[in-house]
């Protein structure tokens, strides 16, 4: 299957990471390995990896990391440049077929999970989580805040029923060129993000919002872009 985002990708590059929302990988992977109770030797999987800064990471803590993205660039990227333990093929998160093989999982910055809602697929990608995850496995997932987008976002275009934001918007790559590219997001109310848990097999342990860089167990609130969950495989 193909993705609008594939050619957005091989044009960013390693462009990509000079984004700012991308400088807080330290602190969110501190998080999270406290958050889920990540010890090394644990393994998880990293869906919608991109050039796989938090799978680099984690693998620094003696993690082993297994990252999947559908865009062939950010997979290269991810391997030149991988520690030992860490991972990645090029692999559409619809279409992942690992059985119980991770200790974890996590789904950040809009990777996979938020990119496949207008076709209807976030539940696909979730269900695939779950089917990845060993029983009590943990998830860490995060998500555009629909609240957020309709309270800040001046002249957002946001579609009510699909609940997709549409960006028109300008991507650089590694020389500074820039392309005219269309961003479809999919943005979410923790009630939502509860139900599609459910329907999926996943306990939900908290949602909290989080902005980049900056994840804590803040309760959920109409002001902050995006939603941290946090929950289980039952």
């Amino acid at each position: 299957m193909s993705h609008w985002f594939e050619p957005l990708a091989e044009h960013m590059g390693s462009a990509y990471l000079r984004y700012s929302f991308t400088k807080g990988t330290d602190q969110e992977v501190g998080f999270i390995v406290e958050a889920l109770g990540l010890t090394p030797g644990m393994r998880v999987l990293d869906v919608g990896c991109g050039p796989g800064r938090h799978a680099h990471a984690l693998a620094g803590r003696g993690i082993a990391v297994h990252g999947i993205d559908i865009s062939k660039r950010f997979v290269e990227l991810a391997t030149e440049q991988a520690p030992p333990g860490a991972t990645f093929e090029r692999l559409d998160a619809r279409a992942m077929r690992f059985e119980t093989e991770f200790d974890a999982a996590i789904c950040l910055c809009q990777g996979a999970f938020g990119l496949m809602t207008a076709d209807g697929q976030d539940l696909a990608v979730l269900q695939g989580i779950v089917r990845a995850l060993r029983p009590g496995g943990r998830l860490a997932l995060s998500a555009f805040s629909s609240y957020f987008v309709l309270k800040h976002w001046n002249g957002a275009d946001f579609d009510a029923d699909s609940g997709v934001n549409h960006e028109r918007t300008q991507v650089l790559d590694e020389a500074g060129v820039a392309i005219e590219a269309d961003l479809w997001t999919g943005c979410y109310t923790p009630r939502e993000l509860r139900l599609l848990c459910a329907a999926a097999g996943l306990g939900v342990d908290r949602i909290s919002s989080v902005e980049p860089g900056a994840y804590g167990f803040a309760e959920p609130d109409l002001d902050t872009p995006e939603y941290l969950l946090l929950a289980t495989r039952i």
